[in-house]
């Protein structure tokens, strides 16, 4: 009974998180602006370029997750790397973070990578994207501090006065989703430890971790990560000009939003839903956006966004089925 709640939870908890902190932002929204937008308001060929960039920063991470692996002696092919990425990231949709086991798993299978070893360049791969997003940001409030040194001295806005904002249900609501998220990153670390036994092959996966020293091209793997980060930028800022409202705001606007979009979606909730909306919402009325358009603006583009990863997680999907009948 304990096992089928825990992996209850761990499908429940990131909708029960991103849940909360949704109809916490839309609790009095008027939804029907969102069709309105949708219908008369949006320039959808600006929603239409966006998304090549957000195809090219998987197949780059595919592209550079293969590089990793080869030094410690494991060769996968490209279309499975790649096809493993879309599909981790349909995944996790469902069960955040699980998408790295599952890409993991699908290597193993297709192509008989060491599922210890490919685990440790996943967690070397985290390490290196946490390291530019930090390096992104530092950046961004270099360039855009005078923006907020200019808002809390022309508004008065204090830490005190802003969290005096703050309704008892919203204190609850965030008090609940730091518990879910607590709860939620306990129950995955379980799943790491029992199910795929990563502590019986400690070897392996220091391995895999250390892999990136042994990356023979450190130029080409340098190019990938710029690649991947520099595509999911364009593939959000682009979304901009969907919108007259946002069209003006330019790119260190766009670089902000996409620093804080970036760091809240840490927080486990399928595709960043909930704490992405709100910060980059947040970020937006920073910026002089009016608030029911931030809420448009945040809802549309995550989801279409969103709809994104699934469809190539099931052109993934697809592509790996096919590639196993043929073999068979």
């Amino acid at each position: 009974m304990s096992n089928a709640i825990q992996k209850a939870s761990k499908v429940l908890l990131p909708f029960i998180l991103g849940g909360a902190i949704l109809y916490w932002m839309y609790r009095d929204f008027d939804f029907s602006l969102i069709s309105h937008a949708v219908r008369y308001e949006m320039n959808w060929t600006w929603m239409l370029l966006s998304l090549p960039f957000g195809v090219t920063a998987q197949l780059f991470r595919g592209m550079r997750w293969r590089q990793t692996l080869e030094p410690i002696g494991e060769h996968a092919r490209l279309s499975t790397s790649v096809n493993s990425i879309f599909l981790s990231y349909a995944t996790s949709l469902l069960i955040p973070r699980v998408g790295e086991f599952v890409r993991c798993g699908v290597l193993k299978r297709y192509d008989g990578v060491t599922f210890s070893k490919s685990l440790g360049t996943v967690v070397t791969e985290r390490a290196v994207d946490s390291i530019v997003v930090l390096l992104i940001t530092g950046v961004t409030l270099l360039l855009q501090l005078p923006v907020f040194i200019h808002f809390f001295n022309t508004t008065g806005t204090r830490l005190d006065s802003f969290l005096g904002q703050f309704t008892t249900t919203g204190y609850l609501v965030t008090f609940i989703c730091l518990i879910a998220a607590c709860i939620l990153v306990w129950l995955l670390m379980q799943q790491l430890h029992i199910g795929h036994k990563v502590k019986d092959t400690a070897s392996n996966l220091w391995q895999g971790i250390i892999s990136l020293r042994k990356v023979d091209n450190i130029p080409l793997y340098l190019a990938y990560t710029i690649g991947i980060w520099l595509s999911y930028f364009i593939h959000f800022y682009l979304t901009f000009y969907c919108f007259e409202g946002t069209a003006h705001l330019g790119i260190n606007c766009a670089l902000v939003a996409f620093v804080v979009g970036s760091i809240a979606v840490i927080v486990p909730t399928p595709n960043g839903a909930g704490p992405w909306h709100f910060s980059v919402k947040t970020m937006l009325i920073l910026y002089g956006v009016e608030s029911n358009l931030a809420l448009v603006f945040v809802l549309i583009v995550h989801t279409v966004q969103t709809a994104l990863v699934v469809l190539l997680g099931i052109y993934g999907w697809i592509a790996l089925s096919k590639k196993l009948k043929i073999e068979n």
